[in-house]
């Protein structure tokens, strides 16, 4: 049976249609059957999907698709593109070995908490902008602490190197069963990130008379009303990876991770 595919790309973004018009030309060379879609208007009915874009794209692309375990494949376009495994640079050996499916097939663990899902983390923050909050945390219904921050992480491992890492939490291997919580900007020097099982539940408890707002991956804003349970998804995220991109060879690459200061 011959693969139906989608190229999802976003056409705000500087240089989009020039990668468009890459991959098109490699696809129409190849004979496969594709769609072109804007990710303003996202679709199913595809055997696999590259994304053209950035992490928040990607993010976009891989929630929607976790719904129909479709896999997806980033084409960076934008500064750090942790997410990706392709550029312009490359394209052209990343579409051979995919349409050869020369890849593996990682499944990221998802956040879900109320009707939405999160392949990074949810993040609460008081809704009042620069002024600090007050948090309680519970996990599996027992009381754990209390935090005055500007606000609190809730990443999956996938998520450990996005906002999570910028606030000092730990750096997660993505097939790590785990979820971080992670405070920003705590008000004592005894607030540390927790790592915990991915199979508990975690519920942040805001103080009353006081407004707070979550965000999903950065992209899906709501305000927070009462008691906010967080809990690993039965969905999962379908990313296809070129078989030459571990995990730690990203961290290098994207990160410079772990590489010693040029000599002077």
């Amino acid at each position: 049976m011959n693969k139906k595919y989608a190229i999802l790309y976003n056409s705000e973004m500087e240089n989009s249609k020039e990668l468009l018009s890459k991959l098109l030309s490699l696809l129409i060379s190849a004979d496969v059957s594709y769609e072109v879609l804007d990710i303003n208007n996202l679709k199913d009915g595809f055997d696999f999907v590259f994304v053209i874009g950035g992490d928040g794209t990607i993010l976009k692309a891989a929630r929607f698709y976790s719904e129909y375990e479709t896999p997806i494949f980033g084409i960076n376009l934008g500064r750090l593109g942790f997410l990706s495994q392709a550029c312009g640079e490359n394209l052209e050996i990343a579409v051979k070995k995919i349409l050869l499916e020369d890849y593996k097939l990682e499944k990221r663990m998802m956040l879900k908490a109320n009707n939405y899902t999160a392949l990074n983390d949810f993040v609460i923050k008081g809704g009042l902008t620069g002024r600090t909050s007050r948090f309680t945390l519970e996990i599996n219904g027992k009381f754990v602490c209390e935090y005055l921050a500007d606000g609190i992480i809730i990443s999956t491992p996938t998520g450990s190197t996005a906002y999570g890492m910028a606030a000092g939490g730990p750096v997660l291997a993505p097939d790590t069963d785990a979820i971080v919580i992670v405070p920003i900007c705590p008000h004592t020097f005894s607030a540390r990130p927790i790592v915990v099982s991915g199979d508990d539940i975690i519920k942040i408890c805001p103080c009353k008379n006081n407004e707070y707002i979550v965000s999903a991956d950065g992209q899906i804003i709501f305000p927070l009303q009462g008691g906010f349970e967080i809990f690993k998804s039965d969905k999962k995220a379908n990313l296809a990876l070129l078989n030459e991109n571990d995990f730690y060879s990203v961290l290098r690459n994207k990160l410079h991770w772990g590489i010693s200061p040029a000599k002077i």
